[in-house]
């Protein structure tokens, strides 16, 4: 049996953008064999998520989530490592450099996979590490922290559009198979 795809987002603290990424994939994913976690480049453990971009998830969803620092062997664990933005993105790079061919945007991984259209899963992942659209600001996910309700909704409503694209696609699944 195949290893299942993980997938790791990463932003800044790990207590709104990140979290939602992961909550929102897992639950377009639904029973999937894809492992969704996060991470923050300078997180500190233990935060629950901001009560703005919670209060935009289903009731509960995010109600055990704890906020977690990036580390290499947590990067180094993941196939697929997708950022809010591009100073997340260089952050990772500049310290880890071999790990380019796996280190996205969540914009830049949308619109590459774009240009892959038969391909899922570890296959869409590797192909996409080989081919690249280059990152653009449209890529980046604006933080939300604290700049209000509406901040919140308009980064929970892009994370939310680019993993209805992207989630489909690392499982194999067309998009109306995702509903459960």
């Amino acid at each position: 049996m195949a290893e299942p795809l993980r997938v790791l987002f990463v932003c800044t603290a790990n207590i709104c953008r990140s979290p939602a990424m992961e909550l929102i994939a897992r639950d377009l994913a639904g029973d999937a064999d894809i492992v969704f976690s996060s991470l923050g480049t300078h997180a500190r453990d233990g935060h629950r998520m901001n009560s703005e971009m919670r209060a935009l998830l289903p009731e509960g969803m995010a109600s055990g989530f704890r906020s977690r620092h990036l580390t290499p062997a947590l990067l180094d664990d993941a196939d697929l490592v997708l950022t809010a933005e591009s100073a997340h993105r260089q952050h990772i790079l500049d310290d880890f450099p071999q790990l380019h061919r796996k280190v996205f945007t969540l914009g830049q991984f949308e619109a590459t996979v774009a240009d892959l259209p038969d391909l899922s899963g570890h296959e869409l992942v590797a192909a996409a590490g080989q081919r690249r659209t280059p990152s653009a600001p449209e890529h980046d996910v604006a933080d939300p922290y604290r700049r209000g309700r509406a901040a919140a909704q308009q980064a929970t409503g892009t994370i939310t559009a680019m993993l209805s694209v992207i989630v489909p696609r690392l499982t194999g699944r067309a998009p109306s198979e995702e509903t459960r």
